[in-house]
């Protein structure tokens, strides 16, 4: 999501720099006049609409382009600070079943806080991947058991490939990319703060 916002920004800023290029074009295309021998006023006249240099159609949509752009950028970096992200401590666990109906895959992640279908960043050691909550888990007496709660819980096959080790418990960054709209196991506990982003 912050990627999309950064991708925005950047054609934002490549709008303006078309549009201060086209002003320049606009304005060296206006061929100045030949001082005339009137005497000269103490004020200039204000220029009519009529007699105004007229905006071409294109740099109007190009303006318009911009604004959208912009826009657009502000609201996904504010939607994506909206989102968790911290530090927490990850288990890792593989089922047969998930609390999704779904089979067991990489992508599959557990958490006892966040709605089933949410989808998150896990970052160990500078290498992440991505995954989607499909279980419940870890119980609250495994969340508390370390020292910064562990309130995800990867598939084994992720664990394997983010640390060389299928059965492992390590501290991750995670980051909420997009809220799911299932079901939540718990509404509080040990770590619900942390994996809600309140601080």
């Amino acid at each position: 999501m912050r990627k999309r916002a950064r991708q925005a920004i950047t054609m934002a800023m490549a709008g303006t720099t078309l549009v201060a290029a086209a002003a320049t074009a606009a304005d060296a295309s206006v061929i100045p006049q030949a001082p005339s021998s009137a005497p000269l006023s103490r004020t200039a006249p204000a220029a009519s609409p009529d007699t105004a240099f007229p905006i071409p159609a294109d740099l109007v949509t190009l303006g318009a382009a911009f604004n959208a752009a912009l826009r657009t950028a502000y609201a996904e970096t504010k939607k994506a600070a909206s989102l968790p992200s911290g530090v927490s401590t990850a288990t890792s666990f593989w089922d047969a079943e998930t609390a999704s109906g779904r089979p067991m895959r990489y992508r599959t992640v557990a958490s006892p806080y966040w709605p089933l279908g949410t989808k998150v960043r896990i970052t160990y050691k500078g290498k992440s991947a991505i995954g989607v909550v499909e279980d419940f888990g870890p119980a609250e007496w495994a969340v508390a058991q370390h020292d910064i709660p562990a309130i995800v819980d990867l598939s084994e096959k992720m664990m394997a490939d983010l640390t060389g080790v299928a059965s492992n418990t390590v501290h991750v960054r995670f980051q909420v990319l997009k809220w799911g709209k299932g079901g939540v196991y718990r509404r509080s506990g040990t770590g619900y703060d942390l994996a809600m982003g309140h601080r």
